[in-house]
């Protein structure tokens, strides 16, 4: 049995980037929603911070990551990310889950 895999990334805009990183953020959700070993894809916004925004991403294995990141939108998102945020990013193996 293979496991799945959690991805939370959290994400803080530069300063007077915060409506581009949430389109970009934004238009990464329908795509990555679509993938075939994608079991989870949320975006948060911080209520104390509205400047810092937090995925949560579930994959059925590492593989499902691997095609994840090989999409043309994650790479789109790849190529702007850093001009637009502070990041990081957690890649996580179950433990308890349910």
């Amino acid at each position: 049995m293979t496991a799945n895999v959690k991805i939370v990334a959290v994400l803080t805009a530069r300063a007077d980037t915060v409506d581009r990183l949430r389109a970009l953020l934004d238009a990464m959700l329908k795509p990555s929603r679509a993938e075939p070993g994608n079991l989870r894809y949320d975006l948060w916004q911080d209520q104390s911070d509205p400047n810092r925004f937090v995925l949560d991403e579930l994959y059925a294995d590492a593989d499902a990551v691997t095609a994840h990141r090989a999409t043309p939108h994650f790479q789109n998102y790849l190529s702007q990310i850093g001009d637009l945020a502070e990041r990081a990013a957690f890649v996580l193996n179950p433990i308890s889950a349910t």
